[in-house]
């Protein structure tokens, strides 16, 4: 009997790990809850995690997942999977797809339920990336529509809302380009080795069979031993009669290689005459690698050193498809709660900061104009010669109205708490005063997906482990605001910070180099970027089996790169964490309270076109 205190979930979610080890017909996996994305590594299956609520949409999405996740256990070979494997990322997504709905039709053929289970998480899904909202053929996944035609013929039952829509956009494609293949698919759901063989030959049906690779059964090793072995019989029998036939078939081999050695000889000396010849002409290739198209351009514009294992699984996303706009308004309210004592503060300094933008905007007037603002300074001449007509004033704009501000916050666990919540409130003020001032302004976070490598970490593990993968985790980068919307529609958005799980890891780099590069596609003429952060790019899973300088050197050179070119205003804000050895105009911060002013400060200080004003601020720096 559970106590009142125990967590209502627990009772459901032991009973849904043993239904998922029965399923899977293993006993010794390992099933977990996570907020991390759910996946299966080995013995471990992770599952979404279920709130004290069990709303049915929490228990509809992880039974679900929890099917579909010991389906492929039970189902799938990744031996054979991946001798299969086509070598383009399109080829191979087509035939990840097809894989996963083989394994789920083969397990709803043996048990209905299933299906029903499954459909409900794919129809969240299909929901949660907007695919009911997809009108044009191409915003739709292609390998996500071939997943769904497979899963339909093989189960008879219509797809949920939003994965029909991403089919019927390719229905007739696929249709067409893959007439009478699909016809005998029952007799193949169990059999992986001869469904692999039909999902090549569809993608190369769906013309993408460049990047299929060599045909794995045309270097069988299976069938080369066998191979070997009847030869190597049908010799022993022709040389088991007579002592001088086998005599004569022991010089042979000699003879034989004396032979190969005479023609390998004379191709290699018809190749040599054939260079010399036309040595004069044609610049000959030396190799097949000169002639293979070029390699694709560097991951990083700052560093064409730095690798990516897998992006497959990185995510750009805005901050309201994280959670649902309900749970949005209610971490904004835990979050204005929490900060109430502060926002006093935070408000005032923002006032100031607006003072001092606005003054500069207003202080340029033009004289003696035709109309405009009566200039009071010279009525006393119209006073003294009624004649005299009146003078006018006009205030000239300037060009620091033409600005862009770009918040980079760092979203990662060990901002958890009062740093965040810190964060995000000054973020929203700050970018309230701005866009007061005429300032777009852009708010980002940077985080993973996953602790410990997620996604990107068991595909190298199932690649074998190769040696320096570079980085070896899924980034999520978030946008809460972007620059041209306005923040009374956004403003629910920073509360997603307050959301249980989202702060994971940091890959400073990357994300600076992702920032910079939206804010060069900008049309404004001044770009200012601000990097909030509590210590070094960490990931331990890229760290464990790169250099351990390997993300804090890429990051170096971003920054590098930016301050170089100078198209983009570079400063940074550390909290707790020396962050002046990494950039040029940077505070460094002891306490948390000091955020808001340290962030006012910084700001008004690029703006403000007195050199002994920024002195003072950059003092600050000196002084931490």
């Amino acid at each position: 009997m559970n106590k009142p205190s125990d967590n209502p979930a627990d009772p459901f979610k032991k009973a849904l790990a043993e239904a998922t080890k029965v399923l899977a017909n293993d006993a010794e996996l390992t099933i977990t809850y996570s907020m991390d994305p759910s996946g299966l590594s080995g013995d471990t299956v992770r599952l979404p995690q279920v709130s004290r609520r069990m709303t049915k949409d929490e228990v509809l999405i992880a039974r679900g997942t929890a099917d579909a996740l010991a389906l492929r256990h039970k189902f799938h070979d990744q031996p054979t999977f991946q001798r299969y494997a086509p070598q383009g990322q399109m080829a191979f997504e087509i035939y990840d797809a097809l894989e996963t709905a083989r394994c789920e039709a083969a397990g709803a053929r043996h048990m209905p339920g299933t299906a029903k289970n499954i459909n409900a998480k794919i129809g969240n899904e299909a929901m949660r990336r907007g695919y009911d909202g997809i009108t044009k053929r191409e915003d739709a996944p292609l390998a996500q529509a071939m997943g769904y035609y497979l899963r339909e013929l093989s189960t008879g039952r219509e797809l949920p809302k939003g994965a029909d829509t991403v089919l019927n956009l390719w229905r007739d494609f696929i249709e067409g380009q893959t007439q009478g293949t699909f016809e005998d698919i029952g007799d193949l759901l169990e059999d992986q080795r001869g469904f692999a063989r039909l999902a090549r030959r569809v993608i190369e049906e769906l013309g993408y069979g460049d990047q299929l690779g060599d045909d794995p059964d045309a270097t069988d090793p299976e069938d080369d031993q066998s191979a070997e072995t009847d030869e190597q019989e049908e010799e022993a029998e022709s040389t088991g009669e007579e002592q001088d036939s086998s005599d004569e078939e022991e010089a042979s081999p000699e003879s034989a290689q004396d032979e190969q050695q005479d023609m390998q000889e004379a191709s290699m000396s018809s190749d040599d005459m054939a260079e010399d010849e036309f040595s004069d002409e044609v610049e000959l290739p030396q190799d097949e690698a000169e002639v293979e198209p070029p390699q694709p351009a560097p991951y990083s514009d700052a560093d064409p050193n730095y690798q990516v294992f897998s992006t497959a699984n990185d995510e750009e996303i805005a901050a309201e498809d994280l959670a649902e706009p309900a749970e949005l308004e209610r971490l904004r309210a835990y979050l204005d709660q929490q900060l109430e004592p502060l926002k006093g503060a935070v408000s005032r300094l923002a006032n100031k900061l607006q003072r001092r933008l606005q003054a500069q905007q207003n202080r340029s007037w033009e004289f003696d104009r035709e109309e405009g603002i009566l200039d009071a300074g010279r009525l006393a001449r119209v006073i003294a010669n009624p004649t005299t007509p009146l003078s006018f004033k006009v205030e000239k704009d300037t060009e620091f109205r033409d600005t862009v501000v770009t918040l980079l916050l760092d979203n990662s666990g060990s901002m958890r708490g009062r740093p965040i919540s810190i964060a995000a409130i000054c973020a929203d003020v700050l970018a309230r005063t701005l866009e007061r001032c005429n300032v777009k302004v852009e708010v980002l976070g940077f985080t993973t997906r996953a602790w410990k490598g997620g996604l990107a970490r068991e595909a190298w593990l199932a690649a074998g482990r190769p040696a320096q993968p570079g980085r070896l985790n899924d980034l999520r980068h978030i946008i809460y605001k972007s620059a041209d919307a306005p923040m009374r529609r956004t403003r629910a958005n920073l509360g997603l910070m307050m959301k249980e799980g989202l702060l994971k890891e940091n890959i400073d780099g990357e994300a600076l180099e992702w920032a910079h590069r939206r804010m060069m596609g900008r049309p404004e003429a001044r770009k200012i970027l601000m990097v909030i952060s509590d210590g070094a790019p960490v990931d331990d899973s890229t760290l464990s089996v790169n250099p351990a300088n390997y993300l804090e050197k890429h990051l170096r050179d971003v920054i590098g790169m930016i301050e170089k070119r100078k198209q983009v205003e570079l400063l940074a804000i550390g909290i707790g964490h020396d962050v002046t050895r990494y950039y040029d105009r940077a505070v460094t911060i002891t306490d948390v309270e000091q955020l808001a002013g340290a962030m006012t400060e910084q700001l008004a200080s690029l703006f403000d076109s007195d050199p002994r004003a920024r002195a003072r601020v950059m003092g600050i720096r000196r002084a931490s």
